[in-house]
C-alpha cells in the first residue's frame, strides 16, 4: 500500500459481543451493574485504606494502587462498550482506537507489576519477618510503584508507536468490543513482522518475568512454612496470602487462556468472551476477594460504619 493511503481509515467498526439483538437490554444492565460494582468496590478499598491508619502498611499501599488500576483498566473498555450497546453505534474513531489500545496495554501491564510487588511484600513478611520494616521501607514501596508505571508506560508507548505506523483499509472491522492490540495488528494491510516480533518478545517478557517472580516468591513462602509446620503458621500464611493468590490465579488464568492459547479465526467469539472476564469480571471480583477474605479490611469497614467516615 502506498504511503498516502496509510491514513485512509478514519474509524473502525467494532462488532462487539456475540449477543442476540433481543438480549441486548439484559446484557447492558448486567455489564452496567458489573462496571459500577467495579468502580464503587475498588473506591471503597481505597477509602478504607486511606481512612484506617492500621492499613497504612506496604501490602495495603500496593492494594490501593491495584484498586485504582482496576478502576482505570475497566474504564478503558466498559464505557465505550456500554455506549455502543445503548446507541447501537458500533464505530470508534482512529484516534480513539489508538488511545484505547495504549491505555489498555498500560493498565494491563501495571496490574501485572503491582501483583508482583505484592507477592514480594508477602515473601518478605513471611520469610524475613524480623527484617520486614527495614526491607519494605516507604522509599522501596514508592520505588516499586514508580518502576511499575515507567515499565508499563514504556511498553504501551512502544506498542502504540509501532501500531501507528501500520496501514488500515477503509471499512476496517474488528471482531471485538474494544481495540485489542493483537486484533488490530491482524487487521492491518501492512507488513506486521516487526509488530508481531515485539508483541511476542516484549509482551512475553512483561508477562513471564513477573509471573516467574510471583511463583518464586510463593515457592519460598511454601518452603518456609514447611520448615516450621504449624497450624498457626499455615493459617497466618493463608490469611495474608490467600486473597493475593486468588487474584493472581484469576488474572494469569485469563491471560494464559487468551494469549497463550488463542482461538482460530473460526472461533473468535471465545477470545471476546475471555476478554470480558479479563477486563470486567476480574476487576469486579477483586474488592470482594480482598474484603471477604481479609480480616483487616472487614475490621476497617466495621469501624468506618460504626463511627462514620469523617468523625475524629
Amino acid at each position: 500500500m502506498r504511503r498516502d493511503n496509510q491514513s485512509s481509515v478514519s474509524e473502525f467498526l467494532l462488532l462487539g459481543l456475540p449477543i442476540q439483538p433481543e438480549q441486548q437490554g439484559m446484557y447492558y444492565a448486567l455489564f452496567l451493574g458489573m462496571y459500577l460494582t467495579t468502580v464503587l468496590g475498588n473506591l471503597l478499598i481505597i477509602l478504607l485504606i486511606r481512612l484506617d491508619s492500621r492499613l497504612h502498611t506496604p501490602m495495603y499501599f500496593f492494594l490501593s494502587h491495584l484498586a485504582l488500576t482496576d478502576i482505570s483498566f475497566s474504564s478503558v473498555t466498559a464505557p465505550k462498550m456500554l455506549m455502543n450497546m445503548l446507541t447501537q453505534t458500533q464505530f470508534i474513531s482512529y484516534a480513539g482506537c489508538i488511545s484505547q489500545e495504549f491505555c489498555f496495554v498500560l493498565f494491563a501491564d501495571l496490574d501485572n507489576f503491582l501483583l508482583t510487588s505484592m507477592a514480594y511484600d508477602r515473601y518478605v513478611a513471611i520469610c524475613h519477618p524480623l527484617h520486614y520494616p527495614r526491607i519494605m521501607s516507604q522509599n522501596l514501596c514508592f520505588l516499586l510503584v514508580i518502576v511499575s508505571w515507567v515499565l508499563s508506560f514504556a511498553n504501551a508507548l512502544l506498542q502504540t508507536l509501532l501500531l501507528a505506523r501500520l496501514s488500515f483499509l477503509k471499512d476496517s472491522t474488528l471482531h471485538h468490543f474494544f481495540c485489542d492490540l493483537s486484533a488490530l495488528v491482524k487487521l492491518s494491510s501492512s507488513d506486521t513482522t516487526i509488530n508481531q516480533l515485539v508483541i511476542l518478545s516484549v509482551g512475553s517478557l512483561v508477562i513471564a518475568v513477573p509471573f516467574i517472580c510471583i511463583l518464586v516468591s510463593y515457592g519460598h513462602i511454601g518452603a518456609t512454612i514447611l520448615r516450621r509446620p504449624s497450624i498457626k503458621g499455615i493459617c497466618k500464611a493463608l490469611s495474608t496470602c490467600g486473597s493475593h493468590l486468588s487474584v493472581v490465579s484469576l488474572y494469569y488464568g485469563a491471560i494464559i487462556g487468551l494469549y497463550l492459547f488463542p482461538s482460530s479465526n473460526s472461533t473468535k467469539d471465545k477470545d471476546v468472551i475471555v476478554s470480558v472476564l479479563y477486563t470486567l469480571v476480574i476487576p469486579m471480583l477483586n474488592p470482594f476477594i480482598y474484603s471477604l477474605r481479609n480480616r483487616d479490611m472487614k475490621g476497617a469497614l466495621r469501624n468506618i460504619l460504626r463511627r462514620g467516615p469523617f468523625s475524629a
